[in-house]
């Protein structure tokens, strides 16, 4: 468990917030240790400056005297510039930049998060695995490390959560914005949930949407409710000669709380023992790191490989919609685990894949399917995304256990349905009635479309409908933007 919560005993709302440390519990030891000299003290400590670097012996200043002015100087706080904090936290902490929002929404939301310990504790847990690389890209971009919580917000750092809105991943990119910003998404894999790639997307997005603005709290209004709807209440007020704030302007509920969610969760992270809590330290170092595979892998083979628990490795590569890896691919181990899988892979000699493709015959059946390779129904439709609405016919294939898998090694890449971009789509389609004759002919699912994935249930945090729909907004915003040359950088 990453976090220790003891029971509170006050609604912390907004006095959680007070400037004045005084008025915060059991604070008021650790402000007078590091407050400034009162105006009454300045001269003794102008003198001390004055005076202690000076060997002359026209200087009378004795040693009583210095030990006495010290006596009365408090102990100043100082950042370690120069070595790396040993904490992913304390790196957090130094890191932060973004205006402060001032609001009573952030108190509630301190006070939502403070009454419901155990889920903060799991968010915190999940985070350990992705914080480090996040914080990384972050400070490549010059980015405020605020947005490293981000995720806390948006998806309980669950990278497979799905909202009801189709927004999936740690960042929740919704299918079009996730196009937009180069994520794949097909039969094989949705990129919206690969820590790597949405991590950099969701970066580039940000900061896209911040050089439009040039305010913080309106980049992150921008990013929940788009960028377009923002804008438009932007000019409206303007209009109106009223401000156009992030506070001041007309917006859906879940938008004016985004931000004082994001406030409330720095605040808490940046003076955790204000509010008794100790977050256990993340160590300041990469938690995973990425290796190249050449060819199609199994991912429980490729777990096997590198030695860890199958739930690890999908929790670092939950991209993948089926059991098998495609293609050359990235993939995600922990840190001290990579030599031991390029080790085993070495010295690996069977098949590197047990599933081969099945096309469907007129009469076929999912359930005489699964009898004939030796597969459970549910197990069939799990591996290949087969839901009560899809309907599948002669000429579609599937995945299914290989009989032989020695014979599948050499013949992979035809055998497996292949990764279909707009444009082969189409083609599959013009040949759909010549695919049906030629059995081993690679085919999409259900008429050439990605089968739906499989979904997680909805997250609490996770966009509403209607604001991940303004996620997207107008996309000919930012595409404007990257066309002017604006952006400061692109993801290949």
């Amino acid at each position: 468990m990453g976090l220790a919560l003891p029971a509170l005993a006050q609604d912390y709302g907004n006095d959680a917030r007070s400037d004045d440390p005084a008025d915060l519990p059991g604070v008021r030891a650790v402000a007078t240790s590091t407050l400034a000299a009162t105006p009454a003290e300045a001269p003794a400590a102008a003198e001390v400056s004055a005076t202690a670097g000076l060997d002359s012996p026209a200087t009378e200043t004795t040693a009583l005297e210095l030990r006495e002015v010290r006596e009365v100087l408090p102990r100043i706080a100082t950042v370690d510039l120069v070595s790396e904090p040993e904490d992913i936290w304390e790196r957090l902490r130094n890191g932060f930049s973004m205006p402060e929002l001032d609001s009573p929404l952030v108190g509630r939301q301190q006070a939502w998060y403070l009454s419901h310990p155990q889920t903060l504790a799991r968010i915190v847990e999940r985070s350990r695995r992705y914080l480090f690389h996040i914080v990384e890209e972050i400070e490549k971009r010059g980015l405020p490390t605020e947005l490293a919580l981000l995720p806390m917000v948006e998806s309980a750092y669950n990278p497979m959560a799905l909202s009801p809105a189709h927004a999936s991943g740690l960042w929740q990119f919704i299918p079009a914005t996730g196009r937009n910003y180069s994520l794949r998404q097909n039969w094989w894999v949705d990129e919206r949930r690969d820590i790597v790639a949405s991590t950099s997307a969701a970066l580039d997005y940000l900061r896209d949407i911040y050089e439009m603005n040039g305010d913080w709290h309106l980049a992150l209004a921008s990013y929940n409710w788009g960028e377009n709807a923002v804008a438009r209440a932007v000019e409206r007020n303007t209009a109106k000669g009223m401000p156009s704030d992030y506070l001041s302007l007309p917006m859906p509920v879940e938008t004016r709380d985004y931000v004082p969610k994001l406030q409330a969760l720095k605040n808490i992270v940046a003076q955790p023992q204000l509010f008794g809590i100790a977050l256990d330290p993340i160590p300041n170092r990469p938690y995973f790191a990425t290796v190249e595979k050449p060819a199609d892998m199994d991912i429980a083979l490729a777990a096997r490989l590198a030695e860890v628990p199958l739930e690890e490795f999908r929790a670092l590569n939950p991209a993948y919609n089926r059991p098998v890896a495609n293609g050359a691919a990235r993939l995600a181990l922990p840190a001290d685990k990579v030599e031991t899988f390029l080790a085993n892979l070495a010295r690996h000699s069977r098949p590197l894949v047990t599933w081969q493709s099945y096309t469907l015959r007129k009469g076929d059946r999912i359930e005489r399917i699964a009898r004939h390779f030796g597969i459970s129904v549910s197990r069939l439709k799990e591996v290949n995304g087969i839901t009560a609405r899809m309907k599948l016919g002669p000429g579609h294939s599937v995945l299914v256990p290989a009989r032989d898998p020695l014979s599948v090694a050499d013949t992979l890449i035809v055998n497996l349905p292949p990764e279909r971009t707009a444009a082969s789509t189409r083609a599959a389609r013009a040949r759909k009635a010549h695919a049906r004759s030629l059995r081993t002919r690679p085919v999409a699912t259900a008429k050439g479309k990605p089968a739906s994935r499989v979904r997680n249930a909805a997250v609490r945090n996770g966009r509403s409908r209607a604001a991940s729909k303004g996620q997207s907004g107008d996309r000919r915003t930012v595409a404007a933007v990257k066309a002017a040359g604006k952006r400061t950088g692109s993801r290949s």
